[in-house]
């Protein structure tokens, strides 16, 4: 099969959105897929703003959201229908698009799929088994057999593991996995819609120590209903047609659906020890599975898609040392735990079968809400590490205008490192040498609120720059930010730390 930059072993979201990322500075990259074909059937339900803003970042936001809806609410309700909790989500979030959209997964793997296959420089082998693999000091060399007969083998400078927590990538980097112990044993049924069906919930946790139940809108033609299996119940007994539709009858009838699916799943809590050996790294379901209550499984493997993808491009043209890939499991796994240990909590009070506790769990969460006590927001913690020198929170993505397009940043201004500023003052004041080095590293530079630069048109950014009481902001390629700064001296130190933090880049910040 040849020499490439990186071999993704896996096709899933988390392996697809990281070939197209990689793809899209023309590295050359193939991806090693066991299954022959795309799965065509629905796992995950949604995805977050920051995941639009990196199809976005593809191109394909449009195509995508074709296949998608935004959701407005989520509510948790108990037996007796009262509403227990009501989530509002905002539309648009900070970072430009709806904070919460209903997908099916399907359609957004045809996008990519289609997107990834035309990319001059991937290559995509469905029906190739990866079996070995050997590294040295130059690359890894990865062998594997194919579907139908026949053997191959496949030489890259670093190897990405998207292939799920049974898959063989993970045996070969980690040593262990801490389990959280939190394991539910669920049945879920997805339904292709025939007609509407009024008073269908569309977000739905259904807190019935009795029958816990989910029920999730998934994209504009599909449903799924998940229901916790009850004790001594077997996959068998739960899977059997007749059984799936006896428990949505009170929802939806054949009249109204198709069932296309009733699969017997067990949600687990378990990540990686080790997410990087040598040359091979673990992303997705390969390095840490979550339950599904937070909706956050393949948002967080397409984060660590994107994390890895720019780290990675620095290292592949030589602008960093391969030591900076250290900082993939430092900054991902802090995430990844915080969005885990959260969704627990939230299954924990979902899942609750003794009734006398279901009932101290209503109690207070109807007083919550007679009190009018808002529901504590989901925030997920700022990044920190040797790629961060302050903030490392999101950095959002807002209206602008340069005077001849209007539209949202990332598109006006582009993607990559970027220097942005509230006026002129601290980007004029950069050297000549200063500014060769930034654009060296892939830099932009965009001027906030002042003549000959782009209009702030929601004051997203005048708000922005407020709270955090700076003046200029460093962002990575990723959009979180690196730093802020008040002053020339602020910026200058910023980017000196950039070139510090690179180690062994040959892209020097000059003071």
């Amino acid at each position: 099969m040849g020499e490439y930059d990186v071999a993704v072993i896996g096709y899933g979201p988390t392996g697809m959105t990281l070939a197209a990322l990689l793809g899209q500075h023309g590295h050359r990259v193939v991806v090693l897929e066991r299954y022959t074909g795309l799965y065509n059937l629905p796992r995950a339900a949604c995805f977050d703003d920051e995941i639009m803003r990196t199809f976005q970042k593809l191109g394909l936001a449009g195509e995508i959201g074709r296949g998608a809806v935004v959701q407005r609410d989520y509510e948790w309700i108990n037996a007796a229908g009262e509403t227990l909790v009501e989530l509002t989500y905002a539309d648009p979030a900070p970072c430009g698009w709806a904070q919460l959209y209903m997908m099916f997964q399907p359609h957004v793997e045809d996008v990519l799929d289609r997107h990834d296959k035309a990319l001059p420089s991937v290559a995509v082998h469905q029906g190739a088994s990866v079996t070995a693999l050997v590294q040295d000091a130059d690359g890894v060399t990865l062998r594997g057999t194919r579907e139908g007969g026949g053997d191959f083998s496949v030489r890259a400078r670093f190897v990405v593991g998207a292939d799920g927590g049974n898959g063989f990538t993970r045996g070969v980097v980690a040593e262990a996995a801490d389990d959280y112990g939190f394991q539910e044993n669920w049945l879920v049924c997805d339904f292709r819609m025939r007609r509407a069906v009024p008073g269908l919930p569309m977000f739905r946790q259904v807190c019935d120590p009795a029958q816990p139940t989910s029920i999730v809108r998934i994209g504009p033609d599909h449903h799924r209903f998940s229901f916790m299996l009850n004790p001594g119940e077997t996959r068998e007994e739960a899977t059997r047609s007749e059984r799936v539709w006896a428990r949505v009858a009170r929802y939806v009838a054949p009249d109204d659906a198709e069932l296309i699916r009733a699969v017997n799943y067990v949600f687990r809590s378990r990540i990686a020890d080790r997410w990087r050996r040598g040359r091979v790294f673990l992303a997705g379901d390969a390095a840490h599975e979550m339950p599904p209550f937070l909706a956050q499984g393949m948002c967080s493997g397409i984060r660590d898609s994107h994390n890895l993808a720019w780290k990675l491009d620095l290292v592949l043209t030589g602008r960093a040392d391969a030591a900076l890939l250290d900082t993939y499991q430092q900054e991902r796994e802090p995430h990844v735990r915080f969005i885990t240990e959260r969704a627990i909590e939230l299954g924990r009070v979902q899942t609750m079968r003794d009734p006398a506790r279901a009932r101290e769990r209503d109690e207070r969460l109807l007083a919550q809400r007679r009190a009018k006590r808002e529901p504590e927001k989901l925030r997920f913690p700022p990044l920190s590490g040797a790629l961060i020198a302050n903030n490392g929170g999101l950095f959002p993505q807002g209206a602008v205008s340069d005077g001849v397009r209007s539209g949202l940043v990332d598109d006006i201004v582009g993607t990559g490192w970027c220097i942005v500023a509230v006026g002129p003052r601290l980007i004029e004041a950069l050297t000549a040498d200063q500014r060769a080095a930034w654009e060296a590293l892939g830099g932009r530079l965009a001027i906030i609120g002042a003549p000959g630069g782009l209009e702030d048109r929601g004051g997203i950014y005048a708000e922005w720059f407020a709270a955090n009481g700076c003046a200029v902001a460093v962002v990575r390629p990723d959009w979180y930010v690196y730093g802020t700064a008040s002053d020339e001296e602020g910026l200058a130190a910023l980017l000196q730390r950039v070139a510090r933090a690179l180690e062994g880049s040959d892209v020097l910040i000059p003071s």
